[in-house]
């Protein structure tokens, strides 16, 4: 597909479907704004419902706010989403004050210097770029880290996340919104 031409433009609250506007108030006074890929997704409140709805609950999951974003951002580079990409690191770096090194590392693929991060990251970018097949190794060296074997299945909420925004922008490409400019 060409990416210069929109297959979609970017909603608003007035002009998107009925069964969107609540979702994008909520949206709206969560964020502060709109985030442009969800402006996109609003076309169809199904995606955003579900999007939002899976969100939620990985946001329950037995991983840290850090741990939960670091594997956003680290299946968002593998999936080379510069969109996401830049909204995660942003969160990381603002909302949860991770150092930029870490932040830079995670971007670059290099280690953090942190055995449990960086095992979580390995495992997030082979769960990607493997479609779904990660090697004993790199599951060994997870649990070795620190975490449980039921984490592993939870590390496919943001594979199942990522792909769906990650891959929406692919096909409908978003100018990262002001909050997230800095981390073009």
């Amino acid at each position: 597909m060409n990416t210069n031409t929109k297959l979609l433009q970017f909603l608003t609250i007035a002009n998107a479907p009925a069964a969107s506007q609540p979702v994008m108030e909520g949206i709206q006074k969560g964020f502060g704004f709109i985030p442009n890929l969800m402006a996109t997704m609003a076309h169809s409140p199904e995606l955003l419902k579900g999007y939002l709805a899976l969100d939620a609950e990985w946001d329950k999951t037995s991983f840290t706010p850090q741990e939960r974003n670091f594997a956003l951002l680290a299946a968002s580079v593998e999936n080379e989403c510069g969109y996401c990409t830049a909204a995660h690191s942003t969160i990381a770096k603002v909302c949860q004050k991770v150092p930029v090194a870490t932040v830079a590392a995670i971007r670059a693929g290099k280690p953090t210097g942190d055995k449990k991060t960086d095992a979580l990251i390995t495992l997030v970018r082979e769960l990607v770029s493997q479609r779904g097949h990660a090697s004993r190794a790199t599951i060994d060296n997870f649990l070795a880290a620190g975490f449980a074997k039921t984490q592993v299945m939870e590390l496919l909420m943001p594979v199942a996340l990522k792909t769906i925004s990650n891959y929406l922008d692919h096909i409908n490409p978003a100018p990262l919104d002001a909050a997230f400019a800095s981390e073009k």
